[in-house]
């Protein structure tokens, strides 16, 4: 009962965390006329500040004595920490650059190199339609890559920085907040650092651009914090299968802001790439399902018959007392 809890709870954080994901590209331009890498160090400062905060509300501090005795743990949150600082920054780059169809490509991708590092770093074994969905989303890439007159350099990292993140996410074992909170202590430094750097040079949009500027700006530590930690408490509770399932929704939301808010491009190779990409995802979407309803109905077929209601022991008759006689 309590590991069906879990995955429900899971299920409701990963929700959250890809929902929000989803809308996001509509903040982004906001913090114009801020550089993309003047808004990633804002976002690791301000994130600090906020998973401080919660952890200080909810006085959760024992696990980072215990962390600190851990040394491979913290080797993986210093890579967990360069790896969403990279997809941050290029996510970021990508949308106020114009790019926020090639963008959601990358996130339609990290499912399948999701399962991919499956194969190539957990040992998992893939079925044939796995496998099918895996060769047609290279197929996609390549017609994107025509298409573009490049690789999809943009959608490759983002898809592979983020696959890796949550592979790491899944191998610490930590809660949401504890987990971004590592990270960003980690990414702290250089980001304030930067800050810093650019305000000495006179190059700082945070103090020029007025109160307003500066408020969107330090807002960036919610809108980075709160969908990491419902992801972070999402890694820890549900099948990293599950997490690509439900990594969809973000992708097609920016997909519809790009082409139908942003109003970018859509040539017909374009087209035709997302298309092999989304076919590729029916698939793995259709085989999940149907192993899932396998895995259920073996699970029910292997419960033990239920004993047969025990027989009522018969009533016996009264046997009717003579009445006694009247003198």
């Amino acid at each position: 009962m309590k590991a069906e809890n879990d995955q429900r709870t899971g299920l409701l954080y990963g929700f959250g965390a890809y929902g929000m994901w989803g809308i996001v590209p509509l903040f982004w331009p906001l913090l114009q006329p801020a550089g993309a890498i003047e808004i990633l160090a804002h976002r690791m400062v301000w994130s600090l500040a906020v998973v401080g905060l919660a952890l200080l509300a909810l006085r959760r501090w024992g696990w980072m004595a215990e962390l600190l005795r851990q040394p491979r743990k913290l080797a993986l949150l210093v890579v967990a920490a360069v790896l969403v600082t990279v997809n941050w920054g290029v996510y970021i780059w990508s949308v106020n650059n114009g790019a926020v169809v090639e963008a959601s490509l990358g996130y339609f991708i990290n499912p399948l190199v999701t399962i991919a590092l499956g194969v190539l770093v957990l040992g998992e074994r893939l079925r044939r339609t796995q496998w099918a969905a895996v060769a047609i989303a290279v197929a996609a890439v390549l017609v994107l890559a025509v298409g573009y007159g490049r690789p999809p350099w943009i959608s490759l990292i983002l898809a592979f920085s983020f696959a890796l993140y949550g592979l790491i996410k899944k191998q610490l074992g930590m809660g949401g907040l504890e987990s971004l909170t590592a990270e960003t202590v980690i990414m702290f430094l250089p980001a304030l650092g930067y800050l810093l750097w650019l305000g000495a040079r006179g190059q700082s949009t945070f103090t020029a651009q007025g109160p307003g500027h500066a408020a969107l700006l330090a807002s960036a530590g919610l809108v980075t914090a709160i969908p990491l930690v419902c992801f972070g408490a999402a890694a820890i509770r549900v099948p990293l299968s599950t997490l690509g399932l439900l990594q969809y929704m973000a992708p097609v939301f920016q997909f519809g802001l790009g082409v139908l808010y942003f109003h970018e491009a859509m040539p017909p190779a374009r087209w035709a790439g997302f298309s092999l990409v989304w076919a590729a995802l029916s698939i793995l979407t259709w085989d999940a399902l149907r192993t899932a309803h396998r895995a259920r109905a073996g699970r029910l077929e292997a419960l033990p018959a239920p004993l047969p209601a025990p027989v009522p022991a018969p009533v016996p008759t009264p046997v009717p007392t003579p009445a006694r006689e009247t003198a």
